[in-house]
């Protein structure tokens, strides 16, 4: 507990600044500026998409429908590999999170190394998929509805502190608590003995995250942890790229709405690119750039600068604990007659909700939707067929049938 309190005292100031941003990133940047820009078959929209995925704050599972609907709104596929790939990866919270725990050299690389490989992945995908036919657009109306600034401000708030704490709030517990038991559990110098082979680290690694869901925030402290057991920095990056790029949720959804070729392509720029620039930090760079912060970091603090973390960490450890609540929290809804509730499959975050409720929304018939993530269920009201609901969910990725 000692630990894992040790590192919220190091992360919580960064963590809150970052959710503030991912807020305001989220609320007064349109959605639509996103689609202008990746629309295109070719190399600038690999890169826009790379370049506006790096900085967005959406986990490995919000990031689907979100990649999916996007496009279905006119985005290549390699625009959209290329955002699958960069996006989970960073985000104004982790790139904050990274640099109070493991130091600028990494909070540098990191959001650099995503940049790269969702560019590299993204141009294999627009090679290989380039004679295939073009997909019908949807032209989803955008809301009209004008908010004031007070109101945008507002969504903000809501965003990066309830929102976004739900989405990522379990996952950053669940790497405190492994960050705690490795450094507990696992023997000083542990990963000492390959200190010499950093490539057996990076394989290890490899095999743990691939298949694993962690966040691009709660895997830091995982990280952190296995750092000063003796993992190499290569090794380190490899968990903090490869862990929150895939997952087998995504990889099952990427196979179902990109195709085969799509999804190997993916996971061979992601494995490429954590390998390369994993070997590129153990091999090219000192060893001291990414380790020297990771002793300052685990040293007492004294005076008002421990004052201040301890306030930010139990504001943080509040608003997890009233995110958490009211993400597991199942919400009673007085289902009438006239209301059909149909079983979601796959949802994980409130993007994920999001995202069902806008699909439903655009149906003709539909006059209310509730979408209860907790309960993983959809309630509708209207005249919309029941096939056409299952068909407009399944759509952007996710498993529906009716109750």
């Amino acid at each position: 507990m000692q630990e894992i309190w040790n590192l919220i005292n190091k992360m919580s100031p960064y963590l809150l600044l970052g959710f503030g941003v991912a807020g305001l990133l989220h609320t007064f940047v349109p959605s639509g500026v996103y689609r202008r820009y990746i629309g295109q078959n070719n190399f600038r929209s690999v890169v826009w998409a790379a370049l506006i995925g790096v900085p967005l704050p959406l986990c490995s599972c919000g990031v689907i429908p979100t990649a999916v609907s996007l496009r279905k709104e006119g985005a290549s596929k390699g625009a959209a590999t290329s955002f699958l790939i960069a996006t989970p990866q960073t985000g104004v919270d982790s790139i904050l999170a990274t640099a109070s725990l493991l130091g600028l050299p990494f909070a540098i690389l990191r959001p650099v190394a995503a940049l790269v490989t969702a560019m590299f992945g993204g141009q294999l995908v627009t090679l290989a998929t380039r004679n295939e036919p073009a997909e019908p657009i949807s032209r989803r109306s955008e809301e009209t509805a004008q908010l004031t600034f007070r109101q945008k401000l507002t969504g903000a708030l809501r965003y990066g502190y309830l929102d976004m704490i739900q989405d990522i709030g379990l996952w950053l517990v669940v790497g405190l608590a492994v960050a705690g038991l490795i450094t507990v559990l696992v023997p000083d110098g542990f990963f000492l003995r390959y200190a010499d082979t950093p490539v057996v680290n990076m394989a290890a690694m490899l095999a743990v995250s691939v298949p694993m869901y962690v966040c691009a925030t709660g895997s830091i402290p995982i990280a952190v942890a296995l750092m000063l057991k003796g993992l190499t920095p290569g090794a380190a990056l490899v968990l903090l790229m490869a862990g929150p790029a895939s997952n087998m949720a995504s990889i099952f959804v990427i196979r179902k709405v990109l195709g085969s070729k799509t999804l190997w392509l993916y996971l061979l720029s992601i494995t490429a690119g954590a390998i390369a620039f994993g070997c590129g930090i153990d091999y090219l760079l000192p060893r001291e750039w990414f380790t020297s912060h990771l002793v300052q970091s685990h040293a007492c603090c004294n005076g008002g600068s421990a004052i201040f973390s301890t306030i930010c960490s139990v504001a943080m450890c509040g608003l997890l604990v009233f995110a958490l609540i009211n993400r597991f929290l199942p919400k009673k809804h007085k289902i009438a007659m006239d209301k059909r509730v149909f079983k979601v499959d796959g949802m994980m975050c409130n993007h994920c909700r999001a995202n069902v409720e806008k699909a439903l929304q655009s149906l003709q018939g539909v006059d209310n939707v509730v979408v209860d993530l907790a309960a993983g269920t959809a309630t509708v009201t209207g005249t919309a067929t029941d096939e056409a609901i299952v068909s407009a969910i399944t759509g952007i990725g996710y498993g529906a049938e009716k109750v």
